[in-house]
């Protein structure tokens, strides 16, 4: 996967921002307008608030585009004590916590606390959101479908492997909390494994149920 960073740098806090991994959330820009403002060149500024407020804004970046580094003696960026994985409403997987993406001969891809994986299959970043599910149409209400792997007792920390199946899904390997996005949305399950679809093509998403065949990612 090909990305850049952009940093943008105090002698308190360096913002580093990923245009790649950018899917335009905007959940910086709502929490904090005076830092991050995209009509404005540079669009961060992070010496216009106290470092505190600069690294709790970014940490709300769903999609790991946007990440930070304390100079001042602060508290790096925490890694979430659960590792949990939502499919968002037409579009993305979020997951989150000690997440690491690798190949199917096990060479890394990345390891973050925030990622945004495609499932449509139109990523041209793969294996990475990069906003194509907007151009191609992909539908998905973000529910939860039939599962069939053993539940766990709670969800404990530990890392979350995430196999990019050749030609097919995404394997997940570790303790995971899959839980749909919403108010109303049904009780998450806590389960140990789960192979997710990224082809878009699943009749019962996010799992996968063969339909990708045919259709390499």
């Amino acid at each position: 996967m090909d990305d850049k960073l952009y940093e943008f740098k105090t002698d308190r806090i360096t913002v580093r921002w990923s245009k790649v991994r950018c899917t335009h959330v905007a959940a910086c820009i709502v929490g904090l307008p005076r830092v991050f403002d995209s009509a404005r060149r540079p669009w961060i500024e992070p010496g216009l608030a106290p470092p505190d407020e600069v690294a709790a804004v970014v940490c709300r970046c769903p999609t790991g585009a946007l990440h930070y580094e304390r100079h001042d003696g602060g508290p790096p960026e925490p890694v979430p004590p659960v590792n949990t994985v939502m499919p968002e409403r037409d579009g993305p997987l979020r997951l989150s916590g000690d997440v690491r993406v690798v190949h199917a001969d096990g060479t890394s891809v990345l390891e973050d606390t925030r990622v945004a994986l495609c499932r449509c299959g139109a990523t041209k970043h793969a294996p990475v959101c990069d906003g194509s599910h907007w151009e191609s149409g992909f539908e998905d209400d973000g529910r939860i479908g039939e599962c069939d792997s053993t539940p766990l007792e709670g969800a404990p920390g530990a890392p979350l492997r995430v196999t990019l199946v050749e030609g097919g899904p995404l394997e997940l390997e570790g303790p995971l909390r899959l839980a749909a996005m919403g108010g109303n949305a049904p009780p998450p399950l806590n389960i140990g494994e789960a192979w997710l679809c990224r082809c878009g093509r699943s009749g019962n998403k996010p799992f996968c149920d063969g339909s990708h065949s045919g259709a390499a990612r």
